[in-house]
């Protein structure tokens, strides 16, 4: 019998470790970015085209390479960065293992370009599927070029498992916030399909992030700084009021280090405890600094997960770090005993000589109970006196005509006059069909045969909206109301690029929404179905947005469904909000027109009886 075991062909060895290191675009782009980076530069370029499938460039100013090293680097396990075992305790750089740049080569036609410094002429080498294809001198930039085209061009079904492209821009767009957040005194830019997304000048922690986020995030952080013996932080978190339906805006460093930990997570989260409702979650940029010798970041091949000697410690450090910075900067709730409350909307108070003391005129002689001849009360009149004789006040109220009604008949103060309203008349003749009574602004209350009938106001309305925007979507005819003044909305590159992908659907439900230059939208109407109310249209269609988000997250529906479900959340009839009695009415015929009455689109029940049985019961009849 012949020997089975052998060894693995190094092109066939090579894809396996790609299929763990680089599983879409986004992965190459963060080794890149990271080998970048580890090189010392303080530009660096990300230029991507179809949204990584066909190329993803960087360029740096870093050291660049020698013409040996330029060829070790696509090696198994080549790196420079650990010689013995001990150097595995004590890396501070991003890569480590040598295993991305010779896993892209296996899977994609790489071209690099690079040049030392010190040297006069660089090196360009061309790598096919793992195989040298051509290397020579070229002239070109003191630092590293490196070209990646056709990414799993020999893995078709590696490529043909692969998202839209708006799926995969938005993880390139995750990768480069990652590493451009971690390391704000380098510039950064991004260009995708020939426009800029990013352009990052160098600065601050906090200027990264409000490049990165938004310029209205300026208004929103608030810094946390804790220095101890065995962890460093430093960072920014939210303030509660803008906190978010997803986790998106989470991040946590470990020695500059992009890390995801549900542990560390909890220890910010319980510090926003009565802050935040349970469907919340708070915006923070946080960075650790520990002792490499006390963590271990070999234990994932992304390197995103990190396993700490003394992990009790680093929760408590930080979710006392948290609270204290809630506390001095004084976002939570608070009461100020010191503070006059009727003063505190004054602006700048009046000048003594402004402020005119209110006058009272009053007729010292009036009596109510002394009547005169006609047996009305006397010197009550709405007279006051003046220059010795009482004079008529036209503010005072006429006691004489008050007198004469509290002197008629029940009967009589009840009766309709003929120049009141008709409709009120017919009201009373002709009442509702079924009267109803809401509870607590929150439930609706019915009689029926067998009982009684309860319906969650709520959840009654989110399916009414949800059935009609789902048909909407399907028919293509939302109706749109157009707002007087179009309100600019400034999103994030990621949240921007799934709204293009989401636009005809998001104008299909009703919104009047148009693109207006760099990551920018208008809004210039919004779906009729949502009522003639006041409504905030930018934070309308951001709760849309992070509602879509969040609902992508729990559940796998198309993206239609998940539209619909969050524009029906948001602009629902909230519980606490009074309904009268044709509202009430109103809701209840929508719906029970409803394909799924009973069910809110939560899957919870809607309706609630009670029989007549149930409630004699109750009364131990």
């Amino acid at each position: 019998m012949t020997d089975v075991i052998h060894l693995l062909p190094d092109a066939v060895a090579n894809q396996i470790a790609a299929g763990e290191v680089i599983q879409r675009p986004a992965s190459a782009v963060k080794e890149l970015l990271e080998n970048s980076i580890d090189a010392g530069a303080d530009k660096i370029q990300l230029i991507v085209k179809d949204a990584g499938k066909a190329l993803i460039q960087t360029i740096d100013n870093g050291c660049g390479m020698s013409v040996t090293d330029a060829r070790m680097c696509f090696e198994r396990h080549a790196t420079s960065k650990v010689k013995k075992a001990e150097d595995l305790f004590a890396i501070r750089t991003m890569g480590f293992r040598g295993e991305a740049m010779a896993s892209i080569a296996a899977i994609a036609q790489v071209e690099m370009k690079t040049r030392r410094h010190e040297d006069e002429i660089g090196t360009c080498i061309s790598i096919e599927g793992a195989e040298v294809i051509n290397q020579e001198p070229v002239a070109v930039a003191a630092g590293t070029q490196i070209a990646i085209k056709n990414l799993f061009f020999n893995t078709p079904a590696r490529r043909n498992f692969l998202k839209s492209n708006p799926v995969e821009m938005r993880h390139i767009i995750d990768e480069f916030q990652r590493v451009a957040m971690a390391h704000p005194q380098v510039f950064f830019s991004l260009h995708h399909d020939g426009q800029e997304v990013f352009h990052l000048p160098k600065g601050t922690l906090k200027q990264r992030i409000v490049h990165l986020f938004g310029s209205n995030y300026n208004e929103r952080l608030v810094p946390v700084e804790e220095e101890t013996t065995i962890i460093n932080i430093k960072g920014f978190i939210g303030k509660p009021q803008f906190a978010k339906k997803t986790r998106g805006e989470q991040f946590f460093f470990v020695n500059n280090r992009f890390i995801k930990d549900g542990y560390l997570n909890h220890a910010v989260a319980s510090a926003f405890d009565e802050l935040l409702p349970d469907d919340s979650f708070p915006m923070y940029v946080l960075f650790i600094e520990i002792d490499p010798a006390k963590i271990d970041v070999n234990v994932h091949p992304t390197k995103t997960e990190i396993k700490y000697l003394d992990e009790k410690s680093i929760y408590a450090i930080l979710k006392s770090a948290v609270k204290r910075s809630i506390g001095r900067y004084n976002i939570s709730p608070t009461l100020d005993f010191n503070q006059e409350t009727g003063f505190s909307g004054m602006i700048t108070p009046k000048a003594p000589e402004d402020i005119i003391p209110p006058s009272i005129s009053f007729n010292p002689e009036f009596n109510p109970f002394n009547t005169g001849e006609d047996g009305k009360p006397a010197g009550g009149n709405g007279y006051t006196r003046s220059g010795g004789s009482y004079q008529p006040v036209a503010s005072t109220k006429n006691w004489g005509s008050l007198y004469e009604i509290s002197r008629q008949p029940f009967q009589e103060q009840g009766e309709l006059h003929p120049e009141q309203d008709s409709s009120q008349s017919e009201a009373l003749a002709h009442p509702q069909p079924k009267q109803l009574m809401q509870v607590h602004n929150r439930y609706i209350v019915s009689q029926i045969k067998s009982g009684i009938m309860l319906i969650d106001q709520q959840a009654a309305h989110e399916r009414i909206l949800y059935e009609r925007f789902l048909l909407h979507l399907e028919d293509r005819k939302g109706a749109s109301q157009q707002s007087l003044f179009p309100q600019t909305i400034t999103l994030s590159a990621q949240d921007y690029e799934l709204v293009k992908n989401l636009l005809d659907d998001i104008k299909s439900l009703g919104f009047e929404v148009r693109e207006f230059g760099k990551n920018t939208l208008v809004v210039e109407g919004i779906p009729v179905d949502l009522g003639s109310t006041n409504i905030n249209e930018i934070q309308l269609f951001e709760q849309l947005i992070e509602g879509f988000k969040n609902s992508q997250q729990e559940l796998k529906l198309d993206k239609r469904d998940r539209l619909a479900r969050s524009l029906a959340r948001n602009s629902a009839i909230k519980s606490g909000v009074p309904l009268g009695q044709e509202e009430m009415n109103t809701l209840i015929n929508q719906l029970f027109a409803c394909e799924t009455p009973n069910f809110s689109i939560s899957g919870k029940p809607v309706i609630q009886t009670i029989g007549l049985a149930e409630l004699d019961k109750k009364f131990d009849k």
